[in-house]
C-alpha cells in the first residue's frame, strides 16, 4: 500500500515538472524569456522597413524618398567632366544642361549647390563652392546649357562671382569629386544674390521636400614638358 502511494506521489511530481517546462518555453514562435522584442513585423505594422508607394519608411516620424532624378547628356553620373564644362586650363566653364524629373507635387522651386568635396578649407569642413542657385522653377523641368530659367537667382561662388565655375582641380594622382546637390523646395526663397551657402542652407530648413545629386570627376592635366 505504501509503495502505491509513493508511486502516485512521484508520478504527480513528474507531471508538474513537465507542465512547468512547457510554460517556460511559451507558445510556438514566441520569443524566449529575456529576449529582445522582434524587429520589423508584418506589412502595415509599426516596425521599421522599406515603405511602399512613395517611399515612406517606418520609424518615428518616418522619412520620404521621392524619386527626384537629375540627368544630363554632358557626362555620366560619376563620369569625367569634359573640358567644355571645366575652368582649369582655360576651359570654357559652360554650365551643363540638366533635366529634372520626379519632383513631388508640393515642390515649387529648386535650389542647387555645386562644390568640390575633396578639399578642406581653413582647418574646417568647408570645401570649394563652385556655384549656388535657387528659385529655379519646378515647371521648367531643369535648365538648358549655359543658362537658367527666368526667375532663378545665382549666389556668389568662392571667387565672389554670381555664376557657374567649372571644375578646376590641379594635376595629380587623384580625381576630385564635384557634386551637384539638388533640393526641391515647397516655396521660393526671399534671398539676395549676396547670400552665402550657409545662409541658403538655413533658409531651406523646413522647406525641402526631396533631394538628389549628380557627381562628376575631374583632375588637371600635367603641364607639357
Amino acid at each position: 500500500m505504501q509503495m502505491k502511494v509513493f508511486s502516485s506521489i512521484a508520478m504527480l511530481a513528474m507531471v508538474a515538472a513537465l507542465n512547468t517546462g512547457v510554460s517556460a518555453q511559451g507558445a510556438p514562435g514566441a520569443p524566449a524569456a529575456g529576449a529582445p522584442p522582434a524587429q520589423g513585423g508584418a506589412p502595415g505594422g509599426g516596425g521599421q522597413g522599406r515603405g511602399g508607394g512613395g517611399g515612406r519608411g517606418g520609424g518615428r516620424g518616418g522619412f520620404n524618398l521621392p524619386p527626384l532624378l537629375m540627368e544630363t547628356d554632358a557626362f555620366p553620373d560619376g563620369g569625367i567632366v569634359p573640358a567644355k564644362y571645366v575652368s582649369a586650363g582655360g576651359g570654357a566653364s559652360v554650365l551643363p544642361a540638366f533635366k529634372i524629373s520626379g519632383a513631388p507635387a508640393t515642390a515649387v522651386s529648386y535650389a542647387v549647390i555645386f562644390h568640390d568635396i575633396d578639399v578642406s578649407l581653413n582647418g574646417g569642413t568647408d570645401d570649394v563652392l563652385h556655384w549656388i542657385a535657387w528659385n529655379i522653377p519646378v515647371s521648367a523641368n531643369g535648365w538648358p546649357e549655359g543658362s537658367l530659367p527666368a526667375g532663378s537667382v545665382q549666389g556668389n561662388n568662392i571667387r565672389g562671382q554670381a555664376n557657374y565655375m567649372g571644375p578646376g582641380a590641379p594635376a595629380g594622382p587623384r580625381y576630385h569629386h564635384y557634386v551637384f546637390e539638388l533640393y526641391a523646395l515647397s516655396a521660393n526663397l526671399e534671398l539676395p544674390p549676396t547670400t552665402t551657402r550657409a545662409e541658403l542652407i538655413a533658409a531651406m530648413a523646413g522647406k525641402v521636400v526631396a533631394k538628389s545629386a549628380y557627381v562628376g570627376r575631374f583632375r588637371g592635366e600635367p603641364a607639357a614638358k
